[in-house]
Formats: C-alpha cells, structure tokens, sequence
C-alpha cells in the first residue's frame, strides 16, 4: 500500500467518524429538546402525591422536577446545611426529614445566608410541603467530598445524610420546597431549572470538519498517481 492510500484511508475514516460525531449530537439536541419540553410540562401542572416507598426504584434522573405534595410530621433531627450559593450570596440549603406514610423524605426547606444559619430551629408537628422533586446527589460537588464526620455537606446525598442522621427508610430523592407561606429564612423557591442546549453548534461544527475531511480525501484520490 503506497503513502497515497494510506492518507487516502485515513481521510475517510476521518469523515466518517466526524460524521458520525455530528449525527451523535443531532441525537442528543432531540433528547435535550424532549427534556426541557417534559420538565417545562411538569413545572407548570398540579403537584401530585409525593412517590411512596414502593416506587422507589423507579426514581431515576427522568424523575427530576416533578411538582409533588408530601404530608407528615417533621422529625426531630438536627437540620443538614448545605453549602450552597443563590441569588442571596452564599449560605446553605438547609433540609430536614419528613416522616410520612409512604416513607421519610428529606425537605429542602430553602436557603439560608451564612450569618442566619444560627437562627435556623428544628421544625416540629404536621406539616404539608409542595414543591419540587430532585434526585439525590451523592458522593459531593465539584472537587468537594460531603464530609459526614464533620458535618460539612457540599452536595444534597439523601443516603448519605441519613446515615449521618441515622434515618431510616429514607427516600432516594429530595424535595425543594417551594415559597408559599414562608417569611423570613430559610427561603423556599428557589430551585434554578436551566438546561445547557449548544448541541447544534456542536453538530454543525462537526459536520463542518468532515465536509473539509471529505475534500481533502476528494483531493487525494483525484491526485496523479505517481504523486
């Protein structure tokens, strides 16, 4: 095989893997499209009873952002403050256990600014919460590890911070509580629902390289031959 095939070959399997990359991205711009039309759906419809235990498994990030209702009594826990920063600066998302009959949820019941954190008391008696259903976010954020031992949480990890509570039967998602009925901290209603969409930049850039991959293989097999 002379040097001229070789480039040649290289020159296709270039356009086709940038090809394919492109085609990749169209795939993930319908998806991305798909989520933010089902989320943007949920955001705007009647909250619904909060998933109980036996439905548990099938809570997967296709859960996120359900308006849901939870009732119950709150536990007597001490309150889990997650470093968090908002449109107030920087504080913590302050949650606390709900017990209910299908189950405790944790209740993020909104942020606190770094100096009111003190202020903050343990909820007591029934309660009705409705807002939001998130995920749990496990292990910690960005290059910060939640730190159980020393109570210092970077991220909203439901097992781990029932483990760190000794809460059983905790659910695997959070609730963000929204701001009806709250004066004063923590301040409910604040969850950001934002999806980054550049896949379509990202596919025509692609599809852009392998069309310049695809002349230059042009240009390659149109050169003489004893080139």
């Amino acid at each position: 095989m002379t040097r001229r095939h070789v480039f040649l070959a290289l020159a296709v399997l270039g356009t086709a893997l940038l090809a394919g990359l492109g085609v990749w991205q169209v795939e993930r711009r319908a998806w991305k499209l798909a989520l933010i039309d089902r989320v943007e759906r949920r955001l705007a419809a009647a909250p619904v009873a909060a998933p109980p235990r036996a439905e548990w498994r099938g809570i997967d990030d296709d859960s996120a952002y359900l308006r849901v209702r939870a009732t119950g009594r709150w536990r007597a826990a001490a309150p889990v403050f997650v470093q968090a920063v908002t449109d107030y600066g920087g504080g913590y998302w302050v949650l606390a256990p709900l017990d209910t009959p299908g189950g405790t949820i944790l209740i993020n019941r909104g942020f606190v600014p770094l100096g009111d954190r003190a202020a903050i008391r343990t909820p007591t008696g029934e309660a009705s919460v409705t807002g939001l259903l998130r995920v749990t976010e496990p292990d910690g954020a960005f290059l910060r590890d939640n730190d159980p031992v020393a109570d210092r949480w970077y991220s909203r990890d439901t097992a781990a911070i029932a483990r760190a509570r000794r809460l059983e039967k905790v659910a695997p998602y959070f609730i963000d509580a929204d701001a009806s009925g709250t004066t004063g901290w923590p301040r409910g209603g604040l969850t950001v629902v934002r999806f980054r969409n550049t896949h379509l930049i990202y596919a025509l850039t692609w599809f852009t390289l392998a069309a310049m991959m695809a002349y230059l293989a042009y240009r390659i097999a149109r050169a003489p031959r004893d080139a």
